[in-house]
């Protein structure tokens, strides 16, 4: 597909093969899905040789593996009877005597934008032309959508942009950071209360869903949400009513939810830490944003913009300070990049041109063990974020080493998820 062209995240289609031809059917994406006879399964097989619980079937960057979970009759794959296997796309599974494809799912395949910048979001590169051509298609909609990326990234610039450029850009926008709310206080937040719900409550309050109606709720660190809460947000979308806290009568809302968050939610997902319902009600679009550090021709884009945000003279945007620039790592990613400006327009008196600009950059953190310094020039949740990240990278590195790079091994050792640990060793680039 190469550069040109943005595919829409893999998914599969597993579909009953008989003699009349394709019988029922059902797509696997985030979470895995159970194969059997009984009803509370996801794809119900009547052959009466197939068990109750017959078989998971869950989707990895390598395939769909297949665990049989000790069914009478047995999972066949190639003629041979399987326990665990991970099966290409295309392949044709037994279980009992029913034979099931698993082929991929059509996906969307959108051309890069010719916009070089999208709301407040500024960049010609190809990551950003494929996001604004998501967005375009997007924003004018009704649809939910899920926004991921590392921190500092400008998850709630998408959130805008999205907000700007549809019909409700003219109702309010409302921003929810929910790592920011103790779980006592998160349903009065969104839902709101009545005077007197509990202690403290001396009037009624609307909470950010009527605040939002005929608007946008942009819903930040999502899955920071405990289940509880997770349960209450999937009736509120599914019907767009809120139960205040303290009353019996729930209140009609019109409100649109953009949901934003740096977790790896697929992964919460698979280990039960966050509902797959409301996942895939909120994924309806799903994007992704890309880290600065895989985007580094937008710099001279992004230092303009901040230039012209200032009201300062730029002067040429190249030479050493941008070579430095093009060749740091950015794990504060756009927000490092503004924070960094801020300092050199500090540090340089009257002349703020660029070429002029004194530049501090923090040094590349050592992996020596008297551990990392603390970025006090930046709000305590994202130092606390780098900290967590830095913290994971060092640890992921050294029983990653420890293990002869085994990545079994490892994940054995640590108590993570295999798929998971592989996926944290490509996040912090200690495996291609």
């Amino acid at each position: 597909m190469g550069a040109k062209e943005r595919a829409l995240p893999r998914s599969w289609m597993c579909r009953v093969l008989n003699d009349k031809g394709d019988g029922n059917s059902v797509g696997l994406g985030a979470r895995a899905i159970r194969v059997g006879a009984d009803g509370s399964c996801d794809l119900i097989l009547s052959d009466p040789q197939v068990s109750r619980q017959h078989a998971e079937l869950s989707a990895t960057p390598d395939g769909i593996r297949i665990r049989d979970l000790g069914s009478t009759n047995g999972t066949f794959w190639q003629g041979s009877r399987i326990t665990e296997v991970t099966v290409p796309g295309g392949s044709i599974v037994v279980f009992g005597n029913t034979q099931v494809q698993l082929a991929s799912a059509e996906v969307p395949v959108l051309p890069p934008s010719s916009r070089t910048s999208f709301g407040q979001l500024v960049g010609a590169s190809i990551a950003m032309r494929e996001l604004y051509a998501i967005l375009e298609m997007a924003a004018p909609t009704e649809v939910t959508v899920l926004i991921e990326g590392e921190s500092g990234t400008g998850k709630e610039l998408v959130a805008n942009a999205i907000h700007t450029h549809s019909t409700r850009s003219g109702g309010p926008f409302v921003v929810v950071d929910c790592s920011a709310i103790t779980e006592e206080l998160l349903d009065s937040t969104l839902f709101g209360h009545i005077r007197g719900a509990f202690t403290g409550a001396d009037r009624d309050r609307k909470g950010a869903f009527v605040e939002a109606s005929g608007g946008t709720l942009f819903l930040d660190e999502l899955g920071e949400l405990p289940l509880s809460c997770q349960t209450k947000l999937l009736r509120v979308l599914e019907d767009q009513t809120v139960l205040p806290v303290g009353s019996d009568k729930r209140v009609r809302v019109n409100t649109r939810v953009v949901a934003a968050s740096h977790r790896d939610l697929t992964q919460m997902v698979a280990d039960k830490e966050f509902r797959f319902d409301l996942y895939y009600r909120l994924a309806v679009v799903h994007v992704q944003l890309p880290p600065l550090r895989e985007r580094p021709e937008d710099l001279p884009a992004l230092i303009a913009k901040f230039y012209t945000m200032r009201g300062l003279e730029m002067g040429q945007v190249d030479g050493p300070n941008l070579e430095r620039m093009a060749n740091y790592p950015w794990r504060g990613n756009v927000r490092e990049l503004r924070n960094l400006l801020d300092r050199g327009w500090a540090l340089s008196g009257p002349d703020s041109q660029f070429r002029s600009l004194k530049l501090w950059m923090q040094p590349a953190i050592s992996t020596a063990s008297s551990g990392p310094s603390i970025d006090t020039s930046i709000g305590f949740k994202e130092a606390k974020e780098r900290w967590n990240d830095e913290f994971e990278k060092r640890y992921l590195e050294q029983v990653f080493k420890q293990y002869g790079q085994n990545i079994t091994h490892s994940a054995d050792h640590s108590g993570i998820n295999r798929r998971h640990f592989r996926t944290l060793l490509r996040k912090h680039g200690i495996v291609d």
